[in-house]
């Protein structure tokens, strides 16, 4: 039986978001991942059905197995899914998620300042495009 998908919703007008949906998918071998930007309708409804508020999540949220991993448990759970050496990440879910979100934050806080941001959302590429809801 196929897996089911998980879905990673991102700001889709965040440089540095946009660069992570594209280094996920050079080393998501199975295509495990598929995307859907915050902005979008369908980012919108996921919020909402995993009750996040749409209006106060303005980074990265990974739906897998029907259950939404907000910041760094997001992140560290997408690391466990790529190719190799990243799945190695994974460990650092050991470290407190008190002491790692605040990291997290900090990155998240300053992403448009250091690495811009876009009058619009991502465009995928005619072969990612079946990868974005």
């Amino acid at each position: 039986m196929p897996q089911k998908p998980s879905i990673i919703l991102f700001d889709g007008v965040c440089n540095l978001c946009a660069w992570s949906v594209r280094f996920i998918m050079e080393r998501d071998p199975t295509g495990l991942f598929h995307f859907a930007s915050l902005q979008s309708d369908a980012g919108q409804c996921l919020l909402v059905e995993h009750k996040l508020n749409p209006d106060s999540m303005d980074s990265f949220v990974l739906i897998e197995n029907n259950h939404a991993y907000t910041e760094s448990n997001a992140a560290l759970h997408v690391a466990k899914h790529l190719s190799r050496p990243w799945p190695c990440l994974y460990i650092c879910i050991i470290i407190p998620k008190f002491l790692r979100d605040p990291v997290y934050r900090f990155i998240a806080k300053n992403r448009y300042r250091w690495f811009g941001k876009n009058e619009s959302c991502l465009m995928p590429t005619l072969e990612h495009k079946s990868r974005f809801l």
